[in-house]
């Protein structure tokens, strides 16, 4: 199989990669099955179409040259796409089936995501869902990604499509115990005085908190964690006061005031949070169709 401009045989790129990703030809011909005498007539008929060395000699076995991680990186790339072409042409016409794989920002209140994942569920029984989360979803590997849940603004660069499928709010929240113990802030010069819990953003500086008019101001938290959901519950055990995204929805099991807002007409923001999907697979049937359903079911939250 060639790809379009007809100067790139993707079987050699498939061994060439292979062999990158295994620091040998002998690794490579394991994984892939075949020999070293295929791999290494693949890779020459590669190098000769670049017309550069692509692999040069290291310790344990080969690595790639400069050029050779260019063709590497890109490579990959090409690699998913020819697969993801396939897999539409296969697709048409059927129901989702198969594998989803998608990655999630740590610390997601389970509350949040179990209707989410029933819905599709319901919706595509064929289809199975495999979830894993990560503290920066947009820098798992692109070749591991069917969907990519995150926060952010602006639109990821590169190779995505984004769509910002709900808006949540980032403020400042504690229990009420904890309130009547130590005292409510009245102003952000007060929040000096108490246990200050921060949700680290990938990206940002977990120390630098916003107002709703755009200011920011520096704090010295206690506890700065990936997990959103982790700093929730310290809040809810009395322990702190936590900036965490929230969606407003009710913690299963305890009443609609377990946590109470503080200086909530001064400290805080808006988060958009964005489902990105790799540009390569964006027109593959089953991954539209979860696409739209999610956006259909968050939209009822809002």
């Amino acid at each position: 199989m060639r790809t379009v401009a007809g100067c790139m045989d993707l079987e050699e790129l498939r061994a060439f990669i292979a062999v990158v990703e295994a620091g040998s030809y002998l690794g490579a011909a394991r994984a892939l099955g075949t020999s070293r005498t295929t791999l290494r007539r693949q890779v020459a008929a590669l190098e000769a179409r670049a017309g550069v060395p692509l692999l040069e000699s290291a310790r344990s076995g080969v690595a790639p040259t400069e050029a050779g991680q260019v063709i590497a990186r890109r490579g990959r790339g090409m690699m998913q796409e020819a697969a993801a072409l396939l897999a539409s042409i296969r697709e048409v016409g059927d129901a989702p089936s198969g594998t989803l794989r998608i990655v999630l920002p740590v610390g997601l209140p389970p509350h949040v995501l179990t209707p989410l994942f029933a819905a599709v569920r319901r919706a595509y029984p064929r289809l199975h869902v495999h979830c894993r989360f990560s503290n920066d979803p947009l820098g798992e590997a692109l070749t591991d990604i069917d969907i990519a849940v995150h926060f952010g603004e602006d639109a990821p660069g590169g190779h995505w499509i984004s769509h910002v499928v709900l808006r949540v709010r980032e403020w400042l929240v504690a229990a009420r115990a904890y309130l009547d113990e130590r005292g409510t802030p009245g102003t952000i010069e007060d929040l000096k005085h108490h246990e200050l819990f921060a949700w680290q953003a990938p990206g940002e500086d977990a120390r630098v908190w916003r107002t709703w008019r755009g200011a920011s101001f520096t704090v010295e938290p206690t506890l700065i964690a990936t997990d959103i959901h982790f700093i929730r519950h310290c809040c809810i055990s009395g322990l702190g006061i936590g900036l965490v995204p929230d969606a407003l929805l009710p913690d299963p099991g305890l009443g609609p005031d377990a946590l109470v807002p503080v200086l909530p007409d001064v400290v805080g923001q808006e988060r958009p949070v964005r489902l990105s999907v790799p540009a390569m697979l964006s027109e593959i049937p089953k991954i539209k169709m979860v696409v739209e359903r999610v956006r259909a079911s968050l939209g009822q939250i809002e």
